[in-house]
């Protein structure tokens, strides 16, 4: 019995990941139920077993993903140690790779306009791993004040978010360069005075 419990969380979790990746690349509207458990190697039939909609899946993926985001932005800072934490974090979050990956890194570039439209519980998990991000980022503004930190780290995110989004979007690659190592320099720029 103990086996089937574990046996069943891994598949939850399996379902989850895949998710993650299916809204990434295709949307959370584009993305059926049957795309995501066949990414996943199950049966459409099985979903049901372990998500009572789609919403509750939504739910889910949200708060996994924004814990990846916050975890690798935390073992960015954490490897850079000694002063530099912040460029790591912004050498990491706004880099070639995280814009070329479509089915990982951050989910509010990702799929961030569409979780504005799902229901509270999707938007209450985002909201949670948003503060931790935010508060990952505050934690390495070279301000005095807490508040001045926090503000910093809001318009540190929007910046970063708005740059991954922009530089998926353009068609030139030089352009899409542009604009992540532009963001990199006006961040850093910002929170350093």
């Amino acid at each position: 019995m103990r086996k089937s419990k574990i046996e069943t969380a891994e598949t939850r979790q399996r379902i989850v990941e895949a998710a993650a990746g299916e809204f990434r690349r295709s949307g959370v509207h584009a993305a059926g139920v049957a795309d995501i458990m066949a990414a996943a190697g199950l049966t459409h039939g099985g979903f049901y077993r372990h998500f009572g909609s789609k919403d509750d899946l939504v739910a889910e993926v949200c708060g996994y993903a924004m814990k990846g985001v916050v975890e690798r932005c935390e073992t960015a800072a954490s490897e850079a140690g000694g002063g530099g934490e912040l460029n790591a974090i912004l050498a990491s979050y706004l880099s070639p790779d995280h814009r070329d990956s479509r089915t990982g890194g951050c989910p509010l570039a990702g799929f961030g306009s569409e979780i504005a439209h799902a229901d509270a519980v999707a938007r209450d998990a985002t909201t949670s791993g948003l503060e931790d991000l935010l508060e990952v980022l505050a934690k390495r503004m070279k301000r005095r004040s807490s508040q001045l930190a926090q503000g910093d780290a809001i318009l540190a995110l929007s910046a970063m978010v708005g740059a991954i989004t922009l530089s998926r979007i353009v068609t030139d690659a030089a352009l899409s360069n542009t604009i992540l190592a532009m963001a990199k320099e006006g961040i850093a720029g910002r929170v350093a005075r």
